[in-house]
């Protein structure tokens, strides 16, 4: 950032006394709240979350400076803003694989052309483009998902999204654009695995980790569920 863009100190001042404010409104919301989902303890956190994240921010360009909070970020969700009683519901999935393999991914992808009477013999094309597309044609993702090593892939993070909407979709609707109109404010609840949430558990666990490395065939991956209630990622580990 140039120096023309640096905040000044008093803008820093600013964010801290706007924090110290938010913190009070925080308080006194919590302190008279109606119920378990009061709406205006709600707004506060969220008002509070902000003005952390702006003042922490601002903090670290002035002064190379950071804070002890934990700020809400992009893996958490925002209050739930969507129908109490959804109609219809869309389920988004992504699952990221690296090619570790890929002559093995091409002799898997082979093997199916060569079953296949009714398929063109040049199919899986020698390339590695031609061969996943014959393997996702064959398998589903699931399956796919259970057996990744079988077709020289390695797992990475994968999520699952569960959004309301108001009604079904007419058939065909979205099908140009499938993703577009993912609302995290409509997100009941996500799935998330990851390899980083293993390494928050890895302190105070070398024992486990000595026994586990022994099962050189099973995987292990760390799960994070979200749900939308305005708290941070509950993560928790699964054995897959």
């Amino acid at each position: 950032m140039s120096d023309a863009a640096q905040p000044t100190a008093a803008e820093v001042r600013a964010a801290a006394e706007a924090v110290k404010a938010a913190l009070d409104r925080h308080l006194a919301a919590v302190e008279q709240r109606s119920g378990e989902d009061d709406p205006a303890v709600s707004a506060a956190f969220n008002a509070l979350a902000t003005a952390a994240e702006e003042y922490d921010e601002l903090l670290y360009t002035r002064h190379d400076e950071v804070t002890p909070f934990e700020i809400p970020g992009e893996d958490g969700l925002p209050p739930y803003a969507g129908p109490e009683e959804p109609s219809a519901v869309s389920v988004l999935i992504r699952r990221d694989y690296a090619v570790v393999e890929p002559q093995r991914l091409l002799a898997q992808a082979q093997r199916i052309t060569d079953l296949a009477p009714d398929t063109e013999d040049d199919e899986a094309g020698g390339r590695v483009h031609d061969a996943l597309s014959v393997i996702f044609g064959e398998f589903e993702p699931d399956e796919i998902a259970s057996r990744h090593k079988e077709f020289g892939l390695e797992e990475g993070d994968s999520t699952l999204w569960v959004t309301a909407a108001d009604a079904l979709p007419e058939p065909g609707e979205w099908l140009s654009a499938p993703f577009d109109q993912a609302e995290p404010e409509r997100v009941i609840c996500r799935f998330d695995v990851s390899a980083v949430f293993d390494d928050d558990h890895d302190d105070g666990h070398d024992d486990l980790d000595d026994l586990e490395d022994d099962e050189d065939d099973e995987d292990e991956s760390g799960l994070a569920l979200a749900v939308a209630d305005g708290e941070e990622l509950e993560v928790i580990d699964s054995e897959r």
